[in-house]
């Protein structure tokens, strides 16, 4: 981090990304209901394709699974079962979803997540130059490089993103 931190929240993905001894800046902003990632790209002033979205999915015999995303991107869930090897795929609901994380909807991180599940990431994600990513709490962004959430996840990458 440069400089003088900014206060931020010391959330369960903080915790892993300090013990990962990841380089990374917080980034706080005011959190709207149902804003997504459009809100927060807007907030900070970066291109939303660098903001990554964490999805919490279930496949046929329900058990969870983690999708990166780009924020301007959605997630084929056809795809995604095609190329996890799952019958079908299908978006938690945010109750589900909490339960499988930890997290509350709108601030799920993939760092320290409450139950060990499959995490997978669009491949052009690990591209990007940096990208922006949930700390752990809603209005709470981190900004690291793709090659330190490759490490610290080490996700399978995946091609199931729909414009």
């Amino acid at each position: 981090m440069r400089g003088v931190a900014p206060k931020h929240p010391v959330t369960m993905a903080i915790r892993a990304l300090r013990a990962a001894k990841v380089d990374f800046t917080p980034h706080l902003y005011p959190w709207e209901p149902h804003g997504g990632t459009r809100a927060s790209a807007a907030a900070l002033g970066v291109d939303e394709h660098l903001v990554i979205k964490t999805l919490i999915f279930e496949d046929d015999q329900r058990a969870p699974l983690c999708i990166l995303m780009h924020g301007d991107r959605e997630v084929s869930a056809k795809n995604l079962a095609r190329q996890v090897g799952a019958r079908s795929t299908t978006p938690c609901t945010p109750e589900v979803a909490d339960k499988h994380s930890g997290y509350q909807v709108g601030g799920t991180s993939p760092f320290g997540l409450r139950r060990a599940m499959p995490i997978y990431v669009e491949r052009t994600i690990t591209a990007l130059p940096r990208l922006y990513i949930n700390g752990g709490a809603r209005g709470f962004l981190v900004e690291l490089a793709p090659a330190e959430l490759v490490r610290v996840l080490t996700p399978t990458e995946v091609d199931v993103a729909v414009e």
